[in-house]
């Protein structure tokens, strides 16, 4: 007399039925939706490196290695190293100045005639620190991408390019919010407060260890409820240099 299959066995093999019957109707991808698959993690993977390297130190072999590909696949989609770069700037470029733009539009008709300094850099800056805090470990690899190649000779040609007009959209409502000021003291006025904003989304953890704990260079939040104020009284303290 032989044994009945254990229900173990049997409980295997409906569960395996079921999956291969999952994967025959799950639709297979196309080549376009591979692709798109294959460049996002090669740019995930450049962004996250870029962050810490900056361009030239990174390789592409390392790229490919994060990513776990050939060095050759990397060329089948981009010329070189500076080509990826730029790719991976320009990604999340248009994502997060039209976000301002679009931020500075709306606070402009609520102001009418009358904005203030501290609600255009709210507009501003607000609106960016929530993209990159709410948006996760992407986002803030590229917040900290920008930081650390905005000041530098390639990162700032790129700066630039994608991000002119909304800062100099920012800046024609600062010169609204300050009608007596200098154009000299309204362009000074923003240096700083990009200076500021830029080593925020650096996140180099040197405020962490000079407080001893009590500010994290991750905490946009807390970032955001003071930055726009503290930028704000700045620019009321720089007229005609003063």
């Amino acid at each position: 007399m032989t044994d009945s299959p254990r229900p173990i066995a049997r409980e295997r093999r409906k569960v395996g039925a079921k999956t291969d019957d999952a994967a025959a109707k799950r639709p297979r991808r196309t080549k376009a939706e591979q692709r798109a698959e294959s460049l996002e993690q090669i740019l995930d993977a450049a962004e996250y490196l870029f962050s810490r390297h900056g361009l030239y130190g990174v390789t592409l072999r390392d790229v490919a290695e994060r990513v776990g590909i050939h060095t050759t696949l990397l060329h089948y989609y981009f010329e070189d190293k500076r080509k990826l770069f730029e790719e991976v700037f320009a990604r999340r470029a248009a994502v997060t100045s039209g976000r301002r733009m679009t931020a500075l539009e709306e606070y402009e008709r609520a102001a009418g005639a009358s904005p203030t300094v501290e609600g255009a850099l709210h507009a501003f800056l607000d609106t960016d620190l929530d993209l990159y805090y709410e948006g996760g470990e992407r986002w803030m690899n590229y917040a900290a991408f920008c930081a650390r190649v905005s000041n530098t000779p390639e990162g700032a040609v790129l700066m630039d390019v994608h991000f002119d007009p909304v800062v100099l959209k920012l800046v024609s409502v600062l010169k609204r919010a300050l009608p007596d000021y200098s154009d000299e003291d309204i362009f000074w006025g923003y240096h700083f407060v990009t200076g500021a904003l830029m080593n925020t989304l650096a996140r180099t953890g040197r405020i962490d260890r000079l407080s001893g704990g009590v500010c994290r260079s991750d905490d946009f939040p807390s970032v955001k409820q003071r930055i726009a104020k503290f930028m704000a009284a700045g620019f009321l303290a720089l007229r005609d240099g003063a």
